[in-house]
């Protein structure tokens, strides 16, 4: 196939000018060209008078295409995207441990090459994790085994189902084809900033579980490995529910980055970890039409999207920040797993329709910053912090919240201004340095100001600061080898954000793939 570049439309021109914009850089009439399809789209908005879409598109042609391409500068040949799952045997089926994207897409390359998977999800199906995580974020309990981090889908489940990555791994491409064809627009798999939405992504997790089953594969919910059985440095079973033992020679361990119960009893058994830089910090909601303008120039019109955007710092004395997960027109939330800790995350749905728009602003931390040279040390701080706002907020899962404008100056909030948090179940104005340490109050205070350099209004005075954001990534790595198994457990394959290996749904769902591809190979 022959992929043009660099074909312009304004916003509001219709896509259906690309075959012909195609043709005339290729000196071809528009009827020579037999197959046309979007290869990659991404909005070019650095010149606010000239806003405008850039296209690179795919297309067939009769005759020799390198003759044809050579026609063109902005065009190159390229072979069409191929992705082949080899089928493999094995006398034991082997074992996902998670289903969120990593384990999916580990059970879906497993299923495809007839290896008949078990998947163990601690959670619930998507369903009932909707209803239990409803039931929290209204003032109910929380359920510690089926939340906002465990469950079917994992934690992107609820977040703005964002899919961009800054890995190049070809793998990428069949994972978003994946996704289309459980459900997702198909937009995804060209947009250069493609997401799907949680509205969207409940139902394409719900497509690939019964892909997985109707693959002769198999997934039991409420089912938590509680331990695995070892002989001669190698997997043979895992536990579930600490009553029933599964025989298996291979592990898949998608377990996510909030698992600390399985990070905790895997080092207790002598499995190979490391502390791992991970960051914290808060979220920052904004009012999304304020980031319009200051990207835009003016209110967004209906033919472009609700900005993005991506921001990092490096201050002078060392230390680092930087946005994360950036959800336009979304909502902040709460993210617990565990009783008695409040943390916060963010999510939008598939229009991105609301009033604010909010990222994490992080911090770096470094394993020389934990409090302990102890592998579990970050974990540990994350818990910590977690308490320390829980305790603030009263007890209840409410919030510690403090506008941008009180933080710069070193003053308690006593409520909001133009901004509202969308924070639910609540919040609770204050001073969020009794609640975050020194070491990562320090660094924002730097940042904000910084950042807004970068993006104006991005420290605007009444923007919300809402905490503590500590779920970014694991604060672990569990190690593996090139062949993606444990350094000293044969068998058991680390997988995905929580062994150490991905940060995002995307990076997350390719290393499961990589797993899988392991596996497959030992059998075939």
């Amino acid at each position: 196939m022959i992929v043009v570049n660099n074909l312009k439309l304004r916003p509001g021109e219709s896509e259906k000018r690309l075959p012909k914009l195609a043709a005339q850089a290729l000196k071809l009439r528009t009827e020579e060209i037999k197959s046309f399809s979007i290869f990659k789209k991404s909005l070019d908005a650095r010149r606010k008078k000239d806003i405008h879409y850039i296209y690179a598109v795919a297309v067939t042609v009769d005759g020799d295409e390198e003759t044809v391409a050579a026609r063109c500068k902005q065009a190159v040949v390229r072979p069409p995207f191929s992705y082949h799952i080899p089928s493999a045997q094995s006398t034991k089926r082997p074992v996902i441990v998670g289903f969120g994207p990593g384990g999916m897409f580990a059970a879906l390359v497993l299923t495809k090459a007839g290896l008949r998977p078990i998947v163990l999800e601690r959670g619930g199906d998507v369903e009932s994790r909707q209803r239990a995580v409803s039931v929290f974020h209204n003032g109910g309990k929380l359920d510690p085994e089926s939340n906002v981090q465990f469950g079917e889908g994992g934690a992107g489940t609820f977040s703005d189902g964002k899919l961009n990555t800054n890995t190049h791994d070809p793998r990428i491409g069949w994972v978003l084809r994946e996704f289309v064809a459980h459900g997702a627009k198909e937009s995804i798999v060209y947009d250069a900033k493609p997401h799907i939405g949680t509205d969207v992504l409940v139902k394409v997790v719900r497509n690939i579980r019964q892909t997985v089953i109707d693959g002769g594969g198999e997934v039991r919910f409420g089912a938590k490995v509680t331990g695995l059985t070892v002989e001669n440095g190698a997997v043979t079973g895992v536990v579930v529910n600490g009553l029933e033992t599964i025989e298996t020679d291979d592990v898949v361990l998608a377990i996510g980055h909030s698992a600390r119960d399985t990070f905790r009893w895997l080092h207790d058994m002598g499995v190979h970890m490391t502390p791992k830089a991970f960051s914290m910090g808060v979220r920052i909601e904004h009012s999304q039409e304020a980031m319009d303008i200051a990207q835009y120039g003016a209110p967004r019109g209906k033919h472009l999207p609700p900005v993005s955007y991506n921001l990092n710092c490096h201050l002078p004395d060392g230390g680092s920040a930087y946005t994360f997960c950036m959800c336009p027109g979304g909502y902040v939330f709460a993210a617990a797993s565990e009783e008695g800790g409040v943390c916060t995350n963010g999510m939008s749905y598939s229009g991105r329709s609301g009033t604010n728009a909010n990222a994490a602003l992080l911090v770096t931390l470094m394993p020389e910053d934990f409090p302990s040279a102890d592998v579990l040390s970050g974990m540990e701080w994350q818990r910590q912090i977690e308490q320390t706002a829980y305790r603030y907020g009263g007890d209840n899962y409410l919030a510690p919240c403090q506008l941008v404008g009180d933080f710069l100056s070193g003053v308690p909030s006593t409520g909001s201004r133009s901004i509202k948090p969308t924070y639910e179940p609540g919040v609770v104005y204050g001073d969020l340095r009794e609640v975050l340490p020194e070491r990562i109050t320090s660094v924002m205070a730097q940042a904000i100001p910084a950042l807004g350099k970068k993006l104006p209004g991005f420290d605007h005075p009444d923007a919300v600061l809402t905490g503590p954001e500590t779920r970014s990534s694991s604060p672990v790595r569990i190690v593996r080898g090139e062949d993606c198994q444990s350094l000293n457990l044969r068998g058991l394959y680390p997988c995905g954000e929580g062994a150490g290996y991905a940060g995002g749904i995307t990076s997350a769902a390719v290393d499961g793939v990589r797993c899988a591809e392991a596996v497959i190979e030992k059998y075939r």
